[in-house]
This record gives C-alpha cells, sequence and structure tokens, in this order.
C-alpha cells in the first residue's frame, strides 16, 4: 500500500498547488494587491502576462514530454523532474503571492517585470513536474487493474487536496493575516494570503518527494519499445494519434467549463450571497462527495465503461447548472447544485486519465516506438490551457461585473450579474454538451480494444525477439572463419 500512498500524496500536494495557481491567485490580484477603481489597468496587466506566458508555454509542453521520455539517469527518467519542478515552482508560487516589497505601488513596472520572469519560471517548472507525475502512471503497471488503482488513489489525493483548500484557504488567510499583520474581526491582509501559500509550496514539495522516494518505474518489454524522440517527432507522435486527439478535444472543452465555474465560485459568495465565510461549505462537500465518486470508479468502468462515464456524468452536471440557476441568493440551493456538478468532475477526470493512458499502447502500436510523456503531457497541457484562459477569463469578468476590492452584492448591477452568469453557467454548459457529443462519437479506444492492443504488441515484440535471434544466428555463421587446419 505504500506506494499507492506515496504516490496519492503526491496528488494531494500537486493539486493544491494548481488550485491554488489557477483559482485563488486572482483572487489575491483582485482583492489584495490592486483594490482601487484606478488600478483596473494593472489588473488588466496581471492577467495578459498570465494568459499569455501560460498559452506560450503550453507549446512547449509535448517538447517538455520529450525531454522526460529521453531521460535516463539512476533514479529513472520522471524523479528528478518531479522533484526539482516541484521546489522551483514552489518558491515562485510564494514570490507571486506577495507585494515583491511593495513594488505594487512603488514601482508598479519593475513589479510586472519581475512578476512576468517569475511566472515564466514558475510554469515552466510546474509544467515538468506535472508530466512528469502524470506520465508516471503508465510506467507504473502494464495491467488495467494495477493502472486503475494507481489512478484512483492519485484522484483521491488530488480531490482532498484541490477541495481541501477550499476548506482552509479563508480560515488559513483570516489565521495568518492576524499573526503577520494583527488583523481582526476576520479580516485578509496580502501577509495573510502569503502564509497561504507557503503552506501549499511546503505540501506541494512533501508530496513529490513522498512520491520519488515510494514508487518505481516497472521495466519490460513493452516498455523498453523507446527511441530517443526529437523536437518534430514529437509533435508527429500526438498527430498521428487519433484517438488521443479527440480525448484531448473533449476533455478540454470539459475541462475548461468545469474551471471557469470554480474559479468564479468564490466571486459568487462573496458578491453575489455576500456570505464569503459559507465557501468553506463548498469544501467539505465537494471533500466527502469526491471521496465516494473516486471510490465507484473502479466499479462503475467495470460495469458500465469510461464512455458511459463520461456522458453520464456531463448529464449530472447540466442538472446541476440548471438548479444553480434558479438558486439566485440561496446558499442550500446553491450548495446543492455545487454537489451535482462537482459529484461527477472526479469521475470524468478519471475516465479521461485512463482512455489518456491507453492511448500510449495505441499509439505505440501505429508508430512502432514508446512515447508515455509525450502522449500524457496532452492532459495536463489541457488543464493548464483551461486554466490560462480561465484566469483571462476571470480578470475580465470580475472587472466587468465590479466584482473587485470590497465591493458588496448590493453594488453590483443587473448588467453586472448578467455578465457574470454568462461566463459561471451559460457558456460552461453549452461547452459541456458539445464534450460529451464528441466523446461519445468519436472516442472508440475502449477497455477491450487495449486489452487487444497489449496482446498485439507482446506478439509483435516477440516475433521481432525471434527474428533478431534468428539474423544473429545468420550472421554468425556467415562471418565464421572455417578451421582448416
Amino acid at each position: 500500500m505504500k506506494k499507492y500512498i506515496s504516490y496519492a500524496l503526491g496528488a494531494f500536494g500537486h493539486d493544491a498547488f494548481y488550485n491554488t495557481l489557477s483559482i485563488y491567485f486572482m483572487m489575491f490580484v483582485t482583492s489584495q494587491l490592486f483594490t482601487n477603481a484606478s488600478d483596473a489597468k494593472m489588473v488588466g496587466f496581471v492577467t495578459t502576462l498570465i494568459v499569455v506566458i501560460r498559452v506560450g508555454e503550453i507549446a512547449f509542453d509535448p517538447i517538455i514530454g520529450g525531454i522526460v521520455d529521453n531521460t535516463n539517469t539512476r533514479w529513472g527518467k520522471f524523479k528528478p523532474w518531479l522533484i526539482g519542478g516541484s521546489i522551483v515552482a514552489s518558491i515562485g508560487l510564494m514570490l507571486i503571492f506577495s507585494d515583491y516589497f511593495g513594488l505594487t505601488t512603488s514601482n508598479p513596472m519593475l513589479y510586472l517585470i519581475l512578476f512576468g520572469i517569475t511566472f515564466v519560471m514558475l510554469d515552466g517548472s510546474y509544467s515538468f513536474a506535472d508530466i512528469s507525475f502524470w506520465s508516471m502512471l503508465p510506467a507504473l503497471s502494464m495491467k488495467a487493474k494495477e493502472r486503475t488503482k494507481f489512478a484512483t488513489f492519485a484522484r483521491f489525493g488530488s480531490t482532498l487536496g484541490a477541495q481541501g483548500v477550499i476548506i482552509i484557504i479563508t480560515p488559513a488567510i483570516i489565521l495568518f493575516s492576524k499573526l503577520f499583520s494583527g488583523a481582526k474581526n476576520g479580516q485578509q491582509t496580502a501577509a495573510g494570503w502569503l502564509g497561504y501559500a507557503i503552506v501549499v509550496a511546503v505540501l506541494c514539495v512533501g508530496g513529490a518527494t513522498l512520491t520519488c522516494l515510494n514508487t518505481n518505474e516497472q521495466h519490460n518489454k513493452i516498455r523498453s519499445n523507446t527511441k530517443h524522440t526529437g523536437i518534430i517527432e514529437v509533435f508527429k507522435v500526438i498527430a498521428q494519434n487519433d484517438q488521443l486527439l479527440w480525448i484531448a478535444l473533449a476533455y478540454f472543452l470539459f475541462a475548461f467549463s468545469y474551471v471557469v465555474n470554480n474559479s468564479l465560485l468564490m466571486y459568487y459568495f462573496r458578491y453575489r450571497l455576500g456570505n464569503a465565510g459559507a465557501y468553506s461549505w463548498v469544501g467539505v462537500i465537494t471533500c466527502i462527495l469526491g471521496v465516494i465518486s473516486v471510490a465507484s470508479f473502479p466499479k462503475l468502468e467495470a460495469l458500465i465503461h469510461r464512455k458511459a462515464i463520461f456522458c453520464g456524468g456531463i448529464g449530472v452536471m447540466l442538472l446541476g447548472y440548471i438548479l444553480f440557476l434558479f438558486a439566485g441568493t440561496s446558499l442550500p440551493m446553491a450548495l446543492v447544485a455545487i454537489g451535482l456538478l462537482f459529484f461527477p468532475y472526479p469521475l470524468i477526470f478519471l475516465a479521461t486519465l485512463m482512455a489518456i493512458t491507453d492511448s500510449v499502447e495505441y499509439g505505440q502500436l501505429k508508430s512502432g516506438h514508446r512515447n508515455e510523456s509525450v502522449t500524457l503531457s496532452i492532459r495536463p497541457l489541457i488543464d493548464k490551457l483551461s486554466g490560462a484562459i480561465s484566469n483571462g477569463v476571470v480578470g475580465i469578468v470580475a472587472v466587468a461585473a465590479g466584482m473587485t476590492g470590497n465591493a458588496k452584492p448590493s453594488d453590483i448591477s443587473a448588467s453586472g450579474v448578467f455578465h457574470f452568469n454568462t461566463f459561471m453557467f451559460y457558456i460552461p454548459m453549452v461547452l459541456l454538451v458539445i464534450s460529451a457529443l464528441i466523446f461519445y462519437t468519436k472516442v472508440q479506444l475502449s477497455e477491450t480494444k487495449h486489452a487487444k492492443i497489449v496482446e498485439k504488441l507482446e506478439t509483435k515484440l516477440d516475433a521481432d525477439d525471434v527474428d533478431a535471434d534468428a539474423s544473429t544466428k545468420v550472421n554468425a555463421k556467415t562471418n565464421a572463419v572455417p578451421d582448416h587446419s
């Protein structure tokens, strides 16, 4: 159990980091760094930098996957990048959750320059850690049941990490605000946010360390069927894997719709309900539902398979959106809607992760060689792309709706509410429907088909070994020098 738990703890710190960066950083920017109406330009500059850097860096993710695939060290090819990337990214996280020693007011231009440099460093390092962590999955086992077990444990960890920060973020910020700034009556300060970021950074590095210490790659004939992958070949590997591309498109539409909604949720509680403290209930509910959801995945996968899990889960999420639209400012209805929205999320994530993992062998059969990290880099790439775009959307929506600084629910105009609802509800609903249609009609890589692919690979590689042995014997006889003595 040690290896499964260690992998889960790595996912715990990993997703606590991801949610903090993708969901809460913009809240920190709009509520602590730049709180006045005159600061709207600075919010726009920071938002633009984030989107440009993350979208630009995403183009390098497959190359990063190729670098990881080409790595060969005594610790394996994943661990050096996982631990090193986590350390550098965590340092960057602590830096961006600060005002750079007052530069936001004393020298805004210098702040933007340093922020841009830091964010490039942070995002690149996180990419190495992210791709290394998830691309370990097909290397840990070739058996479908063991892969599902590793993935399920990892999803337990990531669910608790991602949703756990929802529970602790407000109390932690208030606690550190009191300790570092002497704040009273639940007031939040920039120093309090920094204290919270330090906690997340420690969790990220600690989880990565435990994963590296207690998990090991398997070494077998199929995994040995690799070759050095160049930059151009990296993109060819992805382009030639049609199933990977369809899975990626369906998952992107799903992930973007979910992240946008999730990123605006804290704004909903603060500026629509006027009850920021109740946001902690979201973490409690989603943690409980997440554990139940993840635990049910192995049985659901065996019973109804991935395609039904993906499409059925989206159907449940649509019900949650509809209920949310009628919830208005009712906290109980909003919490029920959040439950309906979240419960299917881990199931859909796992269905997608297992499909992408199985596409490693699918691509190997088509191309003749194995590319684990290049293939698995697609899912983190999509998560970061959706997170990057959502950061931009959140910044735009927050300013357009008037949800910045110390604004109250009564200050939000009808036009502001309409803009907010459009991005939090209407657009995500449309994207979810399209996502389900793509996955249902285009993704053909089922569990049964994957098992047949593995059998074909084993047969092909065994035949290649026989041919190689026969060729070696023939060459030995041909090159043998006759003894005429």
